[in-house]
């Protein structure tokens, strides 16, 4: 007899987070390139007002991440630069960060120049 054993990272991979599309039945989300998201009233919407902030392609990448990564949560940037930031920003005063040689000049100056961490 066998076991029920959880499926292998490649199939995690490509189902998990996701959901069949309700309209169309697609069984991977779609990549949508809208950039704003129709609202019934002012702050009234469906889950999405504009792509930079959220949309269905980001928040199933994060959910298919979280999965695979046995967390309660996952997140996307649309830059290095991006989660570079938000990274940095978990900082206290007097924290100490190593980085490599390669690391992205301007981000470096920035953070050399700030009084804020």
């Amino acid at each position: 007899m066998k076991k029920n054993r959880r499926p292998g990272f490649a199939t995690r991979a490509i189902h998990d987070g996701q959901e069949p599309d309700p309209l169309t039945g697609a069984v991977n989300v779609p990549i949508y390139l809208t950039s704003t998201y129709v609202q019934q009233g002012i702050g009234e919407n469906k889950g999405y007002e504009y792509s930079r902030g959220t949309n269905p392609t980001r928040k199933a990448l994060e959910a298919c991440l979280a999965a695979l990564e046995n967390a309660k949560f996952g997140l996307a940037f649309s830059s290095g630069m991006g989660a570079t930031d938000a990274v940095m920003k978990l900082l206290k005063p007097g924290d100490e960060v190593n980085l490599e040689v390669d690391m992205i000049a301007k981000y470096v100056e920035k953070l050399m120049n700030s009084g804020e961490r």
